[in-house]
């Protein structure tokens, strides 16, 4: 089939390569425009531009999907099939009725659950032992299409989104190149979707980045892990300085929920509404990314403060 590819960061990379890899005829990329990124706002072209190019194929980054220029590029690229991984944009209905086979998405959640801008993040801040991948058509609602194939994926205790990204990047890619094949020779069975069961996994903002120790340690901890490497939570120290949080474990311990219990082992034990969390790595304002350890030498917290 003749695949139009489009996608956006690192999640989509996986899907991509994989097609490449196997194969596949990948007519073309569609991604977002280059944006500024780090201090000194250097224009940086989004990950699947970046391997798009090293494979020599052809990348398109329009500003809008709404206009007659782009309707002209997808009848000039005439793709079968429209496979779309984290692209950033809602694709108009011109687009979602272009392809013979559809538009697939690979969704990192078992939908309906998780609908949204942050499935993997909320799957982790909320708890969850178990998530995956659902391939789907895409329809004009938000993650509302029917279902195609789904393959669920273990959430450790100690995953955070990093490690959870990447088992369902490598899930998602396995399954697009099974609903691909699957779609082509005409066997694959769409599931409708049962609204009643769908939760939404909403963007993060910056009010789901503060840590509240008056939770449970697990809660606590949860946030930590579905919020690391990035955004990172946070919280902060008596003198008011920001200090995000890269890691962190479950420990032993009771006091006042914020309260510095012990600063043991190179680790920064705080209490919680209920038990404790140790933090092992920090980011502190105007500092780089250290160990707990290093920052308990650097003198800059004591049993008995108040993280708030």
């Amino acid at each position: 089939m003749r695949i139009l590819f489009m996608g956006t960061p690192d999640f989509a990379l996986f899907s991509l390569r994989a097609l490449v890899e196997a194969g596949e005829d990948v007519v073309g990329v569609v991604t977002q425009p280059d944006k500024p990124r780090g201090r000194g706002y250097t224009l940086t072209p989004p990950p699947v531009k970046v391997y798009a190019e090293e494979k020599g194929l052809p990348v398109y980054q329009p500003r809008t999907l709404r206009d007659e220029a782009f309707a002209a590029l997808l009848r000039e690229i005439d793709p079968e099939v429209i496979v779309v991984v984290a692209f950033g944009k809602i694709l108009p209905v011109n687009v979602l009725e272009y392809p013979k086979y559809g538009c697939v998405n690979v969704h990192g959640s078992l939908l309906p659950a998780y609908r949204g801008a942050a499935p993997m993040q909320r799957a982790i801040i909320e708890g969850c032992t178990e998530t995956g991948i659902t391939t789907m058509f895409m329809a004009e609602g938000l993650d509302t299409g029917d279902m195609l194939l789904k393959k669920s994926v273990a959430i450790d205790l100690h995953d955070t989104f990093e490690t959870v990204h990447d088992k369902l990047g490598e899930c998602g890619a396995e399954l697009l190149l099974r609903t691909l094949a699957l779609l082509e020779k005409g066997e694959i069975l769409p599931e409708k979707q049962e609204d009643a069961l769908a939760t939404y996994a909403a963007k993060i903002e910056k009010e789901d980045c503060l840590l509240d120790f008056s939770r449970t340690a697990k809660e606590v901890h949860d946030r930590i892990r579905g919020l690391s490497p990035i955004p990172l939570s946070f919280t902060h120290t008596p003198d008011g300085k920001l200090l995000k949080v890269v890691a962190s474990d479950l420990a032993d311990g009771k006091g006042r929920p914020g309260e510095v219990l012990s600063l043991s082992g190179g680790r920064i034990t705080v209490a919680c509404g209920e038990g404790a969390v140790a933090l092992l790595s920090v980011l502190p304002e105007g500092k780089k990314k250290m160990s707990a350890a290093d920052f308990i030498n650097g003198r800059r917290i004591s049993v008995g403060d108040m993280l708030s």
